[in-house]
């Protein structure tokens, strides 16, 4: 068997792990279930958990694109219009609203991120920062506002070509190909934005050696320790070129030793000129390595600033970090 031929059987098997993995999350999760962050849009629950996916997918997002779209990386004007606000260098919402049936979970949230600065989204547990933030990634559909990029809105896009502009995402849970091996998990986003040969594994080697990973280059991605993993999905991540990364929840399930290490992920991001918005439980470290945050509470941005500001904002303390809450 030829070497492209076992690896195109790998992939095989990836994608229907990862097939499997997603019709889990989509049965967990009931469609008109009122919680904060849920994935399926309300607009599709008439279709039933046992609706195939591309059904599901014209429900929540519309007709998918044609052949020639999915097959091309189109200019921006092909597929969305100017916002009318903002422009070259930021990812912004503006005035985003979402409910779930009668209950208000986002209100009127506006926000921006620039190119190489990293900004938190924190709140309290229910307060509607998850909500927030799959709206930006496109998981969450909307009920009106508008999220543009370089001022042009994309809201109407969903996730995978708000992906081909240059909005990454990493998410909480484990992303990568199991089966697959290192190198192979970053090539898999390369094959198809880098249709060079040469080039494609010169990038491969270039990401490899930059977050430290060439001498796991051949180890499977489930082997791989909690950090270790996390610099191999940024480096897949960074294969598809992103000019913004929203990072999900980076801290979660990372033992303190590696903390650090994704702290100074992050500065790597922010000094390769790329904008990164994080949501996470761990305010002391997303505080720590943020240019801004905002704080959204009751479905409201609170208040917004630098983290000094945030720890000394009385109204923050009371509803959110705590009296004695120290950096």
């Amino acid at each position: 068997m030829s070497y492209l031929s076992a690896l195109s059987l790998r992939f095989r098997a990836a994608g229907q792990s990862l097939a499997r993995l997603a019709e889990g999350v989509r049965r967990s999760r009931k469609p008109d279930e009122i919680f904060e962050g849920q994935w399926i849009d309300a607009g599709a629950e008439n279709l039933g958990a046992d609706a195939d996916e591309e059904a599901r997918d014209k429900a929540f997002w519309g007709p998918a694109p044609s052949v020639d779209q999915q097959a091309a990386f189109e200019p921006r004007s092909a597929y969305h219009e100017p916002a009318g606000f903002d422009g070259e260098g930021l990812l912004s919402v503006h005035n985003l609203a979402k409910s779930y049936k009668s209950r208000r979970v986002v209100e009127d949230v506006s926000l921006h991120v620039a190119r190489g600065e990293a900004v938190g989204l924190l709140g309290p547990n229910g307060a509607g920062k998850t909500t927030v933030f799959y709206m930006i990634t496109g998981l969450v559909k909307p009920d009106r506002g508008v999220i543009s990029l370089d001022g042009y809105d994309v809201t109407p896009l969903p996730m995978y070509r708000r992906a081909r502009l240059g909005i990454g995402y990493l998410p909480q849970e484990a992303s990568v190909f199991r089966g697959l091996s290192v190198e192979d998990n970053i090539r898999a986003v390369l094959e198809i934005t880098q249709p060079d040969a040469k080039k494609r594994e010169e990038e491969l080697d270039a990401l490899l050696e930059e977050f430290r990973l060439t001498g796991l280059r051949h180890t499977p991605a489930v082997a791989l320790s909690g950090g270790e993993r996390r610099r191999c999905e940024i480096a897949r991540a960074l294969a598809g070129h992103p000019s913004f990364m929203l990072l999900d929840e980076p801290f979660a399930g990372i033992d303190p030793i590696a903390v650090g290490g994704i702290q100074d992920l992050v500065r790597h991001l922010k000094a390769r000129g790329i904008g990164v918005l994080i949501t996470d439980h761990s305010v002391r470290e997303t505080l720590g390595l943020t240019d801004r945050a905002y704080i959204i509470y009751n479905g409201h941005v609170l208040t917004e600033g630098a983290p000094e500001e945030i720890v000394a904002n009385p109204d923050v303390r009371r509803i959110y970090l705590g009296e004695d809450f120290r950096m």
